[in-house]
């Protein structure tokens, strides 16, 4: 299946769509299930080369994940994402900014920056979120230094998250998750980023535990935003669906052999150099 998309397609009303979406992430603590994936950051931030003193910008920080590995690197860390209403939001502010992380309010959309801004500009699972992906494309590749890097981290759509979206699209029409994982093809990928640089990507997993199927799917939907309302939008029988749908992805993917969770969730790492 492409997820390319085409430029033919009907147009969308984005601020809805964004409003949306914002609304989703809000609904849940997503710390409770995105913490795994601070070993995603690291490596990234290997991949991107940083080092001391490097002006780095997190787009679509979120848990502040990215942002955090920088600083860790003694880099000068700008992280920016849209004003949230998270509940959890001031807790992994604390953590960031203890970290040395500056945090100033953007939509990846039109970053708040100059021109050549940063030395490398990175976002883990956050940036392939936006609803004009061209736009943010383009946006990250604006403000990074001639010579210097984008780092992502995108989910693929054949891979553990790429499916649960595609599971909370049969109960959530329209669900964006899906779209965003065209940032997980190297197809896609070229489209946005090529006319910029070189695009350079490796497929990589993470791992997720749990100590059953059933404890990982029942945080889950308590604690993912996009979960938390794909439940909250169904009645008690297709709730009852929607989890068994959810522990069938689970074991489907799962390698544990004790009656435990361990699944490696694939992603594509990439790193564009900017001409």
């Amino acid at each position: 299946m492409s997820l390319s998309l085409s430029r033919n397609a009907p147009r969308l009303d984005l601020r809805a769509i964004k409003a949306d979406q914002q609304s989703a992430w809000a609904s849940g603590d997503y710390a409770v299930v995105g913490n795994a994936l601070q070993i995603v950051s690291e490596e990234l931030c290997e991949s991107v080369k940083l080092c001391q003193e490097q002006r780095v910008l997190d787009v679509a920080a979120g848990n502040y994940h990215a942002g955090i590995a920088a600083a860790r690197r003694w880099c000068d860390v700008t992280a920016t994402d849209v004003p949230s209403d998270l509940p959890h939001g001031g807790r992994m502010r604390v953590e960031a900014k203890s970290a040395g992380v500056r945090f100033v309010d953007g939509d990846a959309e039109a970053l708040p920056f100059a021109d050549q801004s940063f030395d490398a500009v990175i976002s883990s699972f956050g940036a392939m979120f936006a609803q004009d992906q061209e736009r943010a494309a383009s946006e990250m590749v604006r403000v990074c230094r001639r010579g210097r890097f984008v780092g992502l981290a995108n989910w693929t759509p054949e891979g553990f998250v790429g499916q649960l979206f595609e599971v909370l699209a049969e109960f959530v029409p329209g669900a964006l998750g899906r779209i965003a994982c065209a940032w997980g093809t190297r197809t896609r990928l070229h489209e946005l980023f090529g006319v910029y640089g070189g695009v350079h990507s490796s497929v990589k997993k993470v791992a997720f535990r749990a100590r059953t199927p059933m404890d990982w799917v029942d945080k889950l939907r308590t604690s993912h935003g996009a979960v938390v309302r794909a439940f909250a939008l169904q009645d008690a029988e297709r709730k009852r669906v929607l989890r068994g749908r959810l522990l069938e992805l689970v074991e489907r993917f799962n390698r544990a052999e004790d009656g435990s969770m361990l699944v490696d969730a694939e992603y594509l790492e990439v790193v564009v150099q900017r001409r």
